[in-house]
């Protein structure tokens, strides 16, 4: 997993100005390799397997199962829900797929991540493969994580790439403590409330970069450096890569609402419609921001560059006041013996020569301070830092 987050990310940094949306599938089994073929990573997690079991009167829960024990539940009419956390096992995950009759493509997109966003319909299940994003914990930015998500006619498979951190707490207390209406809808219910938390939990990572981007402005305004470029230029990054794992599902959820999976119900379909909102919504969201950003990177290189004029006439205006006094120290340091020729450097044998020479360069600099604050040069320079 790690290794492939690396090649993940230095691809992102050569790919930061390609809007090209199928850049999810940069990573591919070795050619010739047959179709199904899963390829396990080496630091990938080992599978933990929890269920929960429900209906309107009660709700089960179990945890560390092996695969063979899922099959009891799936053949009773509740609902059944099993999330399998973590990759790490090829054995594991093959004996899964023949639990749930995955076909070995379904079991391929699964297991080898990461997949573009989509839903693909079969003959009894509806496979639909998504992106979970949460905050980090210590540092700023973004997890994102693949989930993949099998609804049968009793039951909905989830799997997901790590075991440590996901965004379903909502959804097992609701099943659980009998909250809200879950516990009286089948199992197409379930998979909405499942990619509705997915999408839901994109709203507080916008969050979080609506106040870095107002953070910016600020520092943008009041202190632009070196620094604050590569803030700019890292929430674009960011931003790019949370734009390219929302953008397609927009895409996967139209291939729902078309209505061609007997799988979802009319009324669980209008749920759907609610989660197609949310994308538009999440999706307006980020273009609005990246216009922002884009519209920093004009205000931080105009702030620069007034700076950089603030700075010039701090300069000149010096300059132009030494000029004059350069000019006359210059010429009485030329130091001519005035008693070889008349024509030589006079005044230099005067009794107040020397304070007349003072008096005359503190006027004339005086004369132009007074001259450039008439003319307004002064105004602002206070803030020039």
């Amino acid at each position: 997993m790690i290794a492939k987050r690396l090649i993940l990310k230095k691809f992102l940094k050569q790919k930061a100005k390609n809007d090209d949306e199928d850049w999810l599938n940069y990573f591919y089994n070795q050619p010739g390799s047959a179709p199904g073929t899963l390829e396990i990573e080496a630091d990938a997690l080992p599978p933990q397997i929890s269920l929960i079991d429900y209906n309107l009167e009660r709700a089960v829960r179990d945890e560390d199962l092996a695969p063979p024990q899922c099959r009891q539940y799936l053949e009773t009419n509740s609902v059944s829900w099993v999330d399998v956390s973590g990759l790490g096992n090829a054995s594991v995950l093959q004996k899964i797929g023949d639990v749930f009759d995955l076909h070995p493509l379904v079991l391929e997109d699964i297991f080898q991540i990461p997949q573009r966003p989509k839903v693909e319909p079969y003959a009894d299940q509806l496979v639909i493969i998504t992106q979970m994003v949460m905050l980090k914990d210590t540092e700023e930015g973004f997890r994102i994580e693949q989930v993949s998500i099998v609804l049968g006619e009793h039951y909905v498979l989830s799997v997901q790439e790590e075991s440590h951190w996901d965004c379903f707490d909502p959804v097992r207390d609701r099943i659980q403590y009998n909250k809200g209406s879950i516990r009286q809808h089948k199992a197409d219910y379930l998979a909405y409330a499942l990619w509705d938390a997915i999408i839901d939990g994109y709203f507080p990572v916008l969050e979080d970069y609506g106040e870095r981007i107002e953070a910016l402005e600020n520092e943008v305004i009041s202190n632009p450096n070196n620094a604050t470029l590569k803030k700019i230029y890292q929430i674009r990054r960011e931003l790019l890569a949370l734009r390219r794992s929302i953008w397609p599902q927009r895409d996967a959820i139209n291939v729902l609402l078309r209505g061609e999976s007997k799988l979802i119900s009319p009324e669980v379909l209008r749920y759907f419609r609610d989660c197609y909102d949310h994308i538009i919504q999440i999706i307006d969201v980020i273009e609005t921001y990246r216009e922002l950003t884009s519209g920093l990177m004009d205000v931080y290189l105009t702030a620069v560059s007034n700076r950089m004029n603030e700075i010039m006439k701090v300069l000149t205006i010096i300059s132009t006041i030494f000029i004059p006094l350069t000019f006359i120290v210059g010429v009485y340091g030329m130091n001519f013996n005035p008693e070889v020729s008349p024509w030589n450097m006079p005044a230099l044998n005067w009794y107040w020569g020397y304070p007349v020479v003072w008096l005359i360069m503190l006027t004339i600099a005086g004369s132009l301070v007074v001259f450039f604050w008439r003319k307004g040069w002064f105004e602002n320079m206070s803030g020039s830092d």
